[in-house]
């Protein structure tokens, strides 16, 4: 079995914990968004629903809570957007044209990439999720060792699927520019309706149709919904909204994922395996 890829992810990963900046800045935004605008809002709408009657079995869930699971999601898909501008320094610089004139089958390249942004969104993860709990997250309420465990796997499932997925897009999008201005400007435009056309941050429930319609197709509402399932509970009260999620719901979302993930490997692969960097 070729293991070229290896060297890909070992260098990216380097590259990662080298940067010290970048390294710092991506593990402290997610935590001081969920502290700051979190907190905020959580103490507004914990006002607004004062004396509303939950339903009968429901978990109450507060905003805080809420939001730190679409803070999870959130800043796996800005992470996996980016993940690709490492492949246009690399074309930039010049790097690009030995890895494509080495023996290494491209599709090496595509998945060493892939790989070492899904670690950074692990650990991503793991932070927001430990300083989420330090700051008052009710994530895994009442659960058990194990069933905390089993919880954070499921969590990291999808969010490794989903990550990989923005990733292989993110490579394909960044062999096909030649500056990060470029690339930056079509990943703005490609987060704007991402993140708003999903329930990551608030409801989408009273939203116009079309938002509603987008959204059902958004892999980062089929994200939340697996992180919510896994991190909150399968049936739980939140600003003002009764969530139950049955496990053939989550497994469509899964599905979804995985759909998404195998179509953007197809399209990084056909734009690698027709690159030419002079």
């Amino acid at each position: 079995m070729s293991w070229e890829f290896a060297t890909i992810y070992w260098r990216d990963m380097l590259r990662f914990v080298r940067f010290r900046i970048a390294l710092f800045v991506s593990l402290i935004q997610p935590a001081l968004w969920m502290a700051l605008y979190g907190a905020a809002m959580s103490s507004n709408f914990s006002r607004l629903s004062a004396g509303t009657a939950l339903p009968a079995g429901a978990n109450a869930v507060s905003y805080l809570t809420f939001m730190g699971a679409g803070v999870i999601a959130l800043t796996t898909l800005f992470t996996s957007l980016f993940g690709g501008i490492t492949l246009l320094f690399d074309k930039n610089w010049g790097l690009m044209r030995e890895l494509l004139a080495s023996p290494m089958p491209r599709n090496h390249i595509i998945l060493g990439i892939g790989l070492s942004g899904v670690t950074k969104s692990f650990i991503q993860v793991m932070v927001i999720m430990g300083f989420g709990l330090l700051i008052g997250v009710r994530f895994f309420p009442g659960y058990s060792l194990m069933q905390t465990a089993g919880a954070v796997l499921g969590v990291l499932l999808f969010v490794g699927v989903f990550s990989i997925g923005f990733l292989f897009l993110s490579s394909a999008i960044s062999m096909s520019m030649d500056t990060p201005e470029g690339l930056q400007a079509v990943i703005t435009l490609l987060t704007l309706p991402l993140f708003f056309a999903s329930n990551a941050l608030y409801p989408i429930d009273a939203s116009p149709g079309i938002v509603r319609m987008i959204a059902q197709f958004n892999p980062l509402t089929h994200l939340v919904n697996g992180v919510r399932y896994f991190a909150v509970g399968s049936d739980f009260y939140a600003i003002g909204i009764h969530y139950v999620y049955s496990n053939s719901e989550i497994l469509q979302s899964f599905l979804v994922l995985v759909a998404f993930a195998v179509v953007m490997f197809l399209v990084a692969w056909r734009v690698f395996k027709n690159a030419v960097v002079t």
